[in-house]
């Protein structure tokens, strides 16, 4: 018996893949419907009326994404095999034998479902019976849910869903639960509703048959659904509802499928890069009471997704974005772009989209757009870049760039300090030898694992092959990738590769690229997905990283590259806790410092009062603004004094590592009840979980900074200092504060779509917080220990 859980990670590599098991799934045309039965087995279609084709491409055909944690693999083979399939595919007709073209999968669609009942479900309790409900989901995220009809094999439902769908490529994911009060809900089966066949404006009366992909021959019970598809220009101009959003939100939300899915993607070589700045918005149509909008902008290229942050109360909103998104076709590609209206505690609103071809876009120019919304909705001002890659490839070990020693010479020429000014994006390349691992986790049933490699920097992704049948693979793949800044993190993670279903995790290791000592091979420990505890298994890799420091120091006082492929914030007691703990440590630092000074003024120690007010009267009567500098020099003077006697390393890296000991690995059943009862506030929950994260690392990397965590950043800090240090004392401060305040009143005039940034929380986001400091420690191997052995012995390793 299958719970929720597992049906739910199963999901997860099944959201868009169409089976082409044996199994056979029917979709059976209710009584007095004109609507005939439908049965595919192994990729067969088989009518037994020609009426109402239409209904042929809901039973499942073969479509197929990759998810980020877990991409599924075709041999090329397999995937002429179906590009074959859909090249000769029918076209459909009705009873008069008129042709209906295919159902365009771009625009918005009103899709109304009206979930009638349910036969001869499966039995999940003891008494013979079942509380079922039902979920819809599309990619992942979960649209609706029904109320539980308790003790019954053919409930009744009669509930009506009604979304805005823009993608009708991507299936209506439909699964059935029994409810169990404090234990996980049973599984009772699933099946799938293709939208990209179904004929529009026409109710469509259909029994799906409910199937569990363990259990092919068991029989679950047959759902019976109404479903209608509208385009919106025929639909009430009241439907600006969210896109595949649902009324009641899935706490466990998983990321959106980032892998590239067509056959000339397979090797995931980005044919360029395109460089987005999202400057403002004009007119928009409010959508709120008060006649204004909280509008942010989501684009999609292919597979890959960004969404802008949110701007409050606006009509004309400035959101001065910019972001980076791969370009893996020759001719382009269609970028989507659509705009929303914020809602907290329902659901967002639609504003108006539009969409950009890329094949108009010259090469190596940067094009100021003004796109109009559809339906006169407004307008977005855009700067688009297309530009060309550098250095970005995949090799065999015997073919490895930097081991021949006239391609490196061209590289070092290339990043030398005499041209740190030509080309100032271009910060250097890192080289990367994924050789081999030892002593993975057994994965499938047979006792091994089917390890691929999965490298990734920053927005950046690359994978190795597969190694079939092996718990100690060897890969000796060498990948290439651009440094667009020296304080990104290479990440490199081990998965299994299953092909019915998603792919198992089986360690992760994150090297921050500064750590790397070039073209020395290291062995990792291999840690869990949060990074802070080990797993199974040891993973050898050499890297190399040439770069331009001039170039890597400027870029740190620019805004930090964001990843559009991170987790979505949930509420989670264990990080609530951790969050609070961290921002508590500051504070506690803050009371000791001001006990500290209290006890000077107090005269608890005649000698240590006598020297502060003698420090203080000399400080005070001799202050110029350029100490301020000074004495932040002196500080780092003093951490790095610290450092090279090795008297705080040790004990601060123990203090950091003793926040995160005292967790629990999973949660108890009042903790769910607790989480359940916060659900209704989640997104409050989640703002404080922020912003005390956003606290917590403020006053981490302000303290790393000074405890040389980073040395690169500190010698620039030390650099940075000294110069602000020789021109206050040079020049006078009111002449600095002049300077200052022309530059912030003439920067809109002289530049008017420039990005605003903040240098000092630029840089200060480039020093690494406690808790990154504690996922990219390099963990030991011990010889003559087991990975198991190591993994049961560490306090912080949680079960994958």
């Amino acid at each position: 018996m299958r719970s929720a859980l597992e049906a739910d990670r199963e999901d997860e590599s099944r959201c868009g893949t169409r089976d082409l098991g044996p199994s056979q799934i029917r979709v059976t045309p209710l009584p007095g419907a004109s609507n005939t039965e439908m049965v595919r087995t192994a990729g067969q279609m088989k009518t037994t009326d020609c009426a109402k084709s239409t209904i042929s491409h809901l039973v499942p055909l073969h479509h197929q994404e990759f998810s980020h944690e877990a991409p599924c693999f075709q041999s090329v083979m397999d995937i002429e095999q179906i590009l074959l399939e859909e090249n000769n595919k029918e076209v459909n007709t009705d009873e008069h034998g008129i042709t209906h073209p295919e159902v365009p999968s771009s625009g918005m669609y009103k899709l109304d479902i009206v979930l009638r009942r349910g036969h001869n479900l499966a039995v999940r309790d003891r008494t013979g019976t079942s509380d079922p409900y039902v979920k819809f989901k599309i990619c992942r995220k979960e649209v609706f849910r029904s109320k539980t009809v308790h003790k019954s094999l053919n409930p009744v439902w009669d509930e009506q869903i009604c979304l805005m769908v823009d993608n009708l490529h991507e299936p209506l994911y439909i699964k059935v639960f029994d409810y169990d009060f404090g234990r996980p809900d049973d599984f009772m089966g699933s099946t799938y509703l293709y939208l990209d066949s179904i004929e529009q404006c026409r109710p469509l009366h259909v029994r799906v048959q409910l199937r569990d992909s363990q259990y092919p021959d068991q029989d679950l019970g047959t759902l019976e659904l109404a479903v209608t598809l509208t385009p919106t220009d025929v639909a009430d101009g009241e439907m600006t509802t969210l896109l595949t959003t649902s009324l009641k939100r899935s706490v466990k939300q998983q990321q959106v499928s980032q892998w590239p899915s067509d056959l000339h993607k397979k090797y995931q070589l980005w044919r360029s890069m395109l460089s987005i700045s999202l400057i403002e918005g004009r007119d928009l149509v409010p959508m709120d009471q008060n006649g204004l909008s909280d509008p942010y902008v989501k684009f999609r290229l292919g597979n890959e997704k960004y969404r802008s942050k949110t701007i409050a109360k606006s009509l004309n909103p400035q959101w001065r974005e910019q972001f980076d998104l791969h370009v893996f076709d020759e001719e382009g590609g269609i970028l989507d772009i659509s705009v929303w209206d914020k809602d907290t505690g329902k659901r967002d609103d639609f504003i108006g989209r539009c969409h950009l071809d890329l094949c108009t876009l010259s090469k190596e120019k940067t094009h100021k757009l003004e796109l109009d919304l559809e339906g006169g909705k407004g307008q977005l001002v855009l700067l688009v870049t297309l530009t060309a890659t550098a250095a970005v490839s995949i090799s065999d070990l015997s073919v490895c760039l930097l081991d021949d020693p006239h391609s490196r010479r061209q590289i070092l020429n290339r990043y030398r300090l005499l041209r740190s000014f030509c080309n100032l994006n271009d910060i250097g390349i890192v080289q990367v030898k994924i050789l081999r691992a030892e002593g993975l986790m057994a994965a499938d049933i047979t006792g091994k694992s089917d390890p691929f490699c999965v490298v990734e920097l920053c927005n950046d992704r690359l994978q190795t092959h597969t190694v079939y049948k092996n718990l100690n693979p060897k890969w000796n793949k060498v990948f290439t990738l651009n440094v667009k800044d020296i304080h990104s993190v290479l990440e490199v993670s081990v998965y299994d590769e299953d092909r019915d279903r998603s792919a198992d995790f089986l360690g992760k290791v994150a090297i921050p690229l500064l750590n790397i000592h070039s073209g020395e091979q290291k062995a990792y420990v291999l840690k869990n997905k949060e990074l802070t505890g080990p797993t199974k298994g040891v993973i050898f890799l050499e890297a190399d990283v040439i770069f331009n420091s001039v170039k890597a120091s400027l870029r740190t006082f620019v805004p930090l590259e964001q990843k559009y492929i991170e987790d979505e914030c949930k509420v989670s007691k264990q990080v609530l806790q951790r969050n609070f703990n961290r921002v508590k440590r500051c504070i506690m630092f803050l009371i000791t410092v001001g006990s500290y000074i209290n006890s000077c003024v107090e005269w608890e120690s005649t000698q240590r009062s006598i020297c502060a007010f003698l420090a203080f009267v000399l400080v005070v009567w001799n202050f110029e603004f350029y100490m301020v500098p000074l004495s932040l020099l002196v500080l780092l003077g003093w951490g790095h004094y610290m450092l090279a006697s090795g008297r705080e390393t040790e004990r601060n890296m123990q203090a950091i590592e003793d926040i995160f000991e005292n967790e629990d690995d999973e949660f108890d059943k009042d903790d769910k009840g607790l989480l359940d009862k916060l659900y209704a506030i989640q997104d409050i929950c989640i703002s404080v979980q922020t912003v005390l994260d956003e606290v917590a690392s403020c006053g981490e990397r302000i303290k790393n900074t000074f405890n040389w965590t980073v040395p690169f950043l500190s010698w620039l800090a030390i650099a940075a200092l000294c110069v602000a240090s020789f021109l206050m004392y040079l020049i006078p401060l009111r002449y600095i504060v002049l300077v200052w305040g022309v530059n912030k009143f003439t920067k809109k005039l002289r530049d008017p779509y420039l990005i605003d940034n903040n240098e000092l929380l630029d840089f200060l986001s480039r020093v690494p917080s406690d808790m990154q400091v504690l996922q990219y420690k390099e963990l030991k191997v011990e010889p003559g220990q087991s990975p198991s052995k190591r993994r049961s012995n560490h306090g912080l390793c949680k079960r994958e």
